[in-house]
């Protein structure tokens, strides 16, 4: 067994001045973000490419990261989507017969910036006291002063739109079957959202977050999914209005996450910034509808503000358990429901994965009812 290796000094420093030392992992250099952390206890791979988190700085609660190595069947996208890893202890010797190498090599492959040795446990208390707020980490400007004004310069989550770094370019196929015809919109999709509905036997082709509406209904979907993603929904007004055509087609329509949001500003609601958010793989949700507990995969920093919301609108049927935040809606004027979770999970269990079973029956009653509709013309 090798000796690990000498890892030079990093630093990351807090805007509201707080400065920790470290050992640089990864790539070398610096990188800013808003700072929050998750609590999930394995899928750290699959937490640093899910794009949702573009423009944050990972921290994660459980000390030993790294220790299962990286593989490419773990990832959610392409590449790292976060902005920089900061974790307790850092592995550098991964056993797992599935790795492919490394989580440094990964992260130095893919540019990724992070930082070990930091208490994590204390900066965690830190910031569900005071908020998450802006930090930087360098392994080559070590100057606390400096890093903290840099980190106070950062620009801050709240009304930055950044689905469009990471929506696809082009539409494109995923999938091809007898099944359903759904349209994706991709804000920022995690792939295990397109295995799952893969694996519901859909026909799944992902658009562009700026494809016209239009473009999409000549496609002839059969429902309309809108996808998780970063950033602020409220900055995303092209998108909000894409949304509110949508439901003007009355076709079904389900959202998580981002979509869920942009659902409900659609519909008139109020969405705000929370203090901390909820990042991790074992928040208990209640389901309204049937009285059962759900332990879900969370990844959100802005949730639908509850006040405002009226039969007419919506019906909230599920609430989040740590502290009563609205979880999903089903809507009342259009065939459609949204969760602000991730029912695909990975990482997470996967208690939630009904919700796609459910989205797909009411796609079913659609074409139903289409179809009824036809014949009764064509008579």
């Amino acid at each position: 067994m090798t000796d690990p290796p000498v890892r030079p000094l990093a630093k990351l420093a807090l805007e509201d001045g707080t400065v920790v030392t470290g050992r640089a992992v990864g790539a070398p250099g610096e990188t800013a973000g808003e700072l929050c952390f998750n609590t999930s206890m394995s899928g750290y791979q699959e937490i640093l490419t899910d794009p949702s988190y573009v423009g944050q700085l990972m921290m994660m609660t459980y000390p030993h990261i790294g220790n299962y190595g990286a593989y490419e069947a773990a990832t959610e996208a392409n590449r790292p989507m976060v902005a920089g890893l900061i974790v307790r202890a850092f592995t550098d010797q991964p056993s797992n017969a599935d790795a492919e190498e490394s989580l440094d090599s990964y992260m130095q492959r893919h540019g990724l910036v992070g930082i070990t040795g930091v208490d994590t446990r204390r900066l965690v208390r830190h910031i569900r006291t005071q908020g998450v707020m802006n930090a930087v980490i360098s392994s080559e400007d070590l100057d606390d002063a400096s890093l903290i004004a840099k980190a106070q310069a950062h620009p801050r989550m709240a009304g930055l739109e950044l689905a469009s770094r990471v929506t696809t370019t082009e539409a494109y196929d995923f999938a091809t079957a007898d099944g359903p015809r759904i349209a994706v919109y991709d804000f920022g999709v995690k792939r295990n959202i397109l295995r799952s509905f893969r694996q519901h036997g859909c026909t799944v082709r992902v658009f562009p977050a700026s494809t016209p509406l239009a473009t999409v209904l000549d496609w002839e979907p059969d429902g309309l999914f809108f996808s998780n993603g970063p950033g602020d929904p409220r900055a995303m007004p092209e998108a909000i209005e894409m949304v509110k055509g949508a439901i003007c087609t009355g076709l079904p329509l389900f959202g998580i996450c981002l979509g869920h949001q942009l659902m409900a500003l659609a519909e008139g609601l109020e969405v705000y910034k929370m203090k901390v958010g909820h990042r991790g793989a074992n928040h208990p949700v209640l389901n309204l509808d049937t009285g059962h507990v759900e332990i879900t995969t969370q990844n959100h920093g802005f949730a639908v503000q509850e006040e405002g919301i009226t039969d007419a609108i919506a019906t909230v049927n599920h609430r989040n358990l740590n502290d009563q935040t609205v979880e999903g809606l089903q809507f009342t004027r259009f065939p459609g429901f949204s969760v602000q979770y991730h029912p695909e999970a990975c990482p997470g269990p996967h208690d939630s994965h009904y919700l796609f079973t459910q989205f797909l029956d009411l796609v079913g009653q659609g074409r139903e009812s289409l179809s009824r509709i036809r014949s009764e013309v064509e008579a």
